[in-house]
């Protein structure tokens, strides 16, 4: 037997005292920060919205995180959740589209990519929908287009403030032309819902990218981002093969995007309620006086008051 042998099976044979730093801690009691490393009690994150106490870095919510961060307690209603996903085109890549979907809803506890509902935000009545990663990285299909569509129009039928919360990896190629189709329903349905002079906010987070990006995600009359979320349509190293040019270290960022005036705002998540309900009480004289003057008698009170 080698001396180096030796050493191990004597190790493996004698028992020793376990060291205060060898205690195992409970799973989930203690967070690492994946930007500075710092380590932090869950509950402490928690309570800061997962946002690092060190470096304020924004750390990944699943959907149901986000409405309970916006949306006032015992006032959220879900709307549509009996909308699922098929499989029409019977994709199959390394398994089965229709076993995909299975696993991530077994996983995530979700029909979809998507949450939508109403609820109060600070007391304001909202429509929202918020996208969640864990699914398929958020990706777009049919059920994603169809849910944010009639939340849309809903909103529009009560006259009420949409908010959708992005976060995607683009179209879901399983689905192939029916989910880029999803890009122009949306579009269409926030049309008409500019035209009836309603409030849409998107909030961009990381990462918000593909035909996401390209369509609802930019069409915002308020469009916020949260701090270094990437924003995207194609790969970073796509563009730079094309262009064959090397891109800015912060190319697709919240902040190269604020700053070359694709977004209008960066706000932090823990202020993100609270800027969004600002917004809105601003937004409720205009929306008010608009549906007004469409009452011909009331408008022309309205006329002869300012007379």
């Amino acid at each position: 037997m080698s001396l180096f042998d030796w050493f191990a099976h004597r190790r493996k044979s004698e028992p020793r005292a376990e060291s205060p730093q060898e205690r195992e801690i409970a799973d989930g009691l203690w967070t690492k920060c994946e930007a500075c490393g710092v380590l932090a009690y869950t509950k402490d994150l928690q309570a800061n919205q997962m946002v690092c106490l060190e470096c304020g870095h924004h750390m990944p919510v699943d959907s149901n995180e986000r409405i309970r961060q916006l949306i006032d307690p015992k006032t959220w209603k879900p709307l549509n959740e009996e909308v699922s996903p098929i499989d029409p085109l019977k994709f199959k890549d390394r398994k089965p589209y229709a076993d995909r979907l299975r696993e991530y809803q077994d996983k995530t506890g979700l029909t979809d990519a998507v949450q939508t509902g109403t609820g109060l935000l600070d007391g304001f009545p909202v429509v929202l929908g918020v996208m969640d990663f864990r699914f398929m990285g958020g990706s777009m299909g049919s059920v994603v287009g169809e849910k944010l569509c009639r939340a849309i129009e809903y909103g529009t039928q009560e006259g009420l403030t949409v908010i959708i919360l992005c976060a995607s990896g683009g179209a879901r190629m399983q689905e192939g032309m029916l989910s880029l189709m999803q890009m122009a329903k949306i579009s269409g349905a926030l049309e008409r819902h500019r035209q009836a002079k309603f409030l849409y906010i998107p909030v961009l987070t990381h990462p918000t990218a593909g035909g996401v990006t390209a369509s609802f995600a930019m069409l915002g009359d308020m469009i916020l981002a949260e701090p270094k979320a990437t924003i995207a349509f194609a790969g970073r190293r796509v563009i730079e093969q094309t262009l064959r040019e090397k891109l800015p270290d912060d190319f697709q960022t919240s902040e190269y995007l604020l700053q070359h005036g694709f977004i209008d705002a960066i706000v932090a998540r823990t202020q993100l309620k609270k800027t969004l309900a600002q917004l809105i009480s601003l937004h409720q004289p205009v929306s008010l006086l608009a549906r007004l003057s469409e009452d011909e008698e009331i408008g022309d009170r309205i006329q002869v008051h300012q007379e």
